[in-house]
C-alpha cells in the first residue's frame, strides 16, 4: 500500500510542477491552484509513504517520478524537445526507479 501512496505522491508532484509552468505562462489563478494543491497533496502522501519505505528510497522514487512526469508533460503540452537522447536518459531514470522498487 505504501508504494501505491508513493506513486500517487509522485503524480501530484507533477501537478505541482505543472502549476509552476502555468504561472509562468500567465495562467495565475489556475496555476496557483495546481501549484499549492499538487504540492500539498504530494508532500502529505510522501510523508505517509515514508512511514514504511526508507527515506532515501522514497525520496529518490518521488523525485524521479516528478522528473520524468514533468518532462513528459512538457513534451506533450508545452512543445519541449522529445529527441532520442532525452528519451533515453528519461528511460534510465525509469529503470532506476524500478530498480529501487525491486531491491527495497
Amino acid at each position: 500500500m505504501s508504494w501505491f501512496v508513493l506513486i500517487i505522491a509522485g503524480l501530484f508532484e507533477v501537478v505541482g510542477v505543472t502549476g509552476i509552468q502555468k504561472i509562468a505562462k500567465g495562467e495565475k489563478g489556475m496555476g496557483f491552484l495546481f501549484l499549492v494543491g499538487g504540492f500539498l497533496l504530494s508532500f502529505s502522501l510522501l510523508s505517509i509513504a515514508m512511514q514504511a519505505i526508507p527515506l532515501g528510497v522514497a525520496y529518490a522514487v518521488w523525485t524521479g517520478m516528478g522528473t520524468v512526469g514533468s518532462a513528459v508533460v512538457g513534451m506533450i503540452f508545452y512543445n519541449d524537445s522529445a529527441d532520442r537522447i532525452r528519451l533515453m536518459f528519461l528511460g534510465m531514470v525509469v529503470v532506476a526507479i524500478v530498480g529501487l522498487r525491486l531491491v527495497s
